[in-house]
């Protein structure tokens, strides 16, 4: 699945600039203007890692890190810090934030994405491998089959995006409505009960009367990946 990148920069020059350059590398590039907008999209839709300038107006980057890392949903964002504040009091109080990395303008495109390669691999390493695996479950991307266990795991296309998203974030609920964006797309519409269908699909597929469920449902909040249930 294509990890979902929120850029948030106010200088719309750098902004063009690194959405055009993260387009080319093949992430999806949402783009915001300031802290408040980032904390809204956010919401709307739970990016798989953040690129944020420090000095932003209305909120600052380091506010957002901050509110980002506060609240459970979110707080295993990761997060690239951009600024031009290169002194050593500044990144340590950046990564104390909760950062994952800072980047000193000004810095070559180059640089930027293999930091954001290294901090994917590092901290989601599932959008950076052909194949992620939780508990007995295994998702081939290349070769598109699904095995739980010995068993292969017959799935149509959207159950098999899906259960990769949910894999990539095992533990975290996530409602119909971001499930909607991240597996269909912002610009499909799609009823929310559509997302409850596909649920019941993947279940019948995954499971058999021997073994456990491993997706959850959080009554009036959504889904989860719970390998432990």
């Amino acid at each position: 699945m294509t990890p979902h990148v929120l850029v948030v920069e106010d200088e719309d020059a750098l902004a063009t600039l690194l959405q055009y350059n993260l387009d080319k590398e093949g992430y999806d590039v949402a783009l915001a203007q300031d802290g408040e907008e980032a904390l809204v999209m956010v919401d709307e839709r739970l990016p798989d890692l953040v690129v944020l300038d420090w000095m932003l107006p209305k909120v600052s980057g380091i506010e957002v890190c901050r509110r980002l890392r506060s609240r459970a949903e979110t707080r295993n964002i990761p997060i690239i810090l951009l600024t031009a504040r290169g002194e050593e009091t500044d990144r340590i109080r950046g990564l104390d934030t909760g950062a994952d990395d800072y980047v000193v303008k000004p810095f070559s495109m180059s640089e930027l994405t293999a930091r954001i390669r290294a901090v994917l691999r590092r901290i989601r390493p599932g959008l950076a491998e052909d194949r992620i695996r939780q508990g007995d479950i295994t998702v081939d991307r290349v070769a598109h089959r699904v095995r739980r266990g010995a068993r292969e795991v017959h799935l149509g296309p959207t159950e098999f995006r899906l259960l990769d998203y949910l894999m990539q974030h095992p533990g975290r609920v996530f409602s119909r409505e971001q499930l909607l964006d991240a597996v269909w797309g912002s610009d499909v519409y799609v009823e929310a009960r559509t997302v409850d269908v596909h649920i019941g699909r993947l279940r019948k597929a995954l499971n058999l009367d021997v073994e456990n469920d491993p997706i959850r449902t959080v009554r009036s909040a959504g889904y989860s990946l719970d390998l432990d249930s």
